[in-house]
């Protein structure tokens, strides 16, 4: 654990939950290739198309709506959407398609596994602190079996824009009823957690799996495992 400032008291805590609480990347791979596999079941004369032209579409729907990028599955949904029907397809066929193959890469990305170390944290944290999870993704408390442990759980897109914007800290803390600098954020992304959680007038951890910040406002602390919360307790 690195200290470089003083953490101030606080009465609850926020967590980032993708590749902070578990790791992410091999799921959000599986996931695009359920998607990809339900795209050829469902449309099999467009065969299998390379994964760079749904990312095309979502970046230029981001061009033309750039509020869209603070929804991250209406983002998704609305790209592949639009990339089917240049494909050829009718816009009623490629809504209910594009549809189909959001809720296959939904569900892919849902089957993942929280390490138990995890658990055993967010367990011992919530008994005395109350926890909320604050992400810019997708992830679903109660298909992620943490649920229990949180009070309430802020995504990006439903509950305001995206990290680094305030929205969702100043959401969570109204509905905590504290003030900004009694919510403590943890999660790994330099910009989007620390950046974002600081600027909300929030405390900070970074859990350090970036090689550099891409901030240059530091943390109150930095941390290489969640196990080094523990000193929390």
């Amino acid at each position: 654990m690195r200290v470089y400032k003083a953490l101030l008291p606080f009465k609850a805590i926020s967590f980032d939950l993708d590749d902070t609480l578990y790791n992410n990347g091999p799921v959000i791979e599986q996931a695009e290739l359920a998607m990809q596999q339900k795209l050829l079941q469902l449309a099999p004369k467009l065969g299998l198309i390379d994964p760079e032209f749904w990312w095309q579409k979502r970046k230029e729907l981001a061009q033309l709506d750039p509020e869209v990028r603070h929804d991250v599955s209406r983002w998704r949904l609305l790209a592949v959407e639009q990339g089917l029907t240049e494909l050829g397809m009718g816009r009623c066929e490629a809504g209910e398609i594009a549809e189909l193959a959001f809720n296959a890469f939904y569900t892919a990305r849902s089957h993942l596994t929280v390490p138990d170390s995890s658990h055993q944290l967010l367990k011992a944290l919530a008994e005395r602190y109350p926890l909320v999870a604050i992400t810019n993704g997708n992830a679903d408390l109660k298909l992620l079996r943490i649920s229990q442990y949180f009070q309430h759980a802020y995504h990006a897109g439903p509950s305001g824009k995206m990290k680094p914007y305030p929205d969702m800290f100043h959401k969570a803390c109204q509905q905590l009823a504290i003030a900004p600098l009694e919510l403590l954020h943890i999660g790994d992304n330099s910009k989007a957690d620390v950046r974002g959680a600081l600027n909300a007038g929030c405390q900070a951890v970074w859990l350090k799996h970036e090689a550099h910040f891409q901030t240059s406002i530091l943390p109150h602390l930095q941390i290489d495992s969640l196990l080094q919360l523990q000193a929390l307790l």
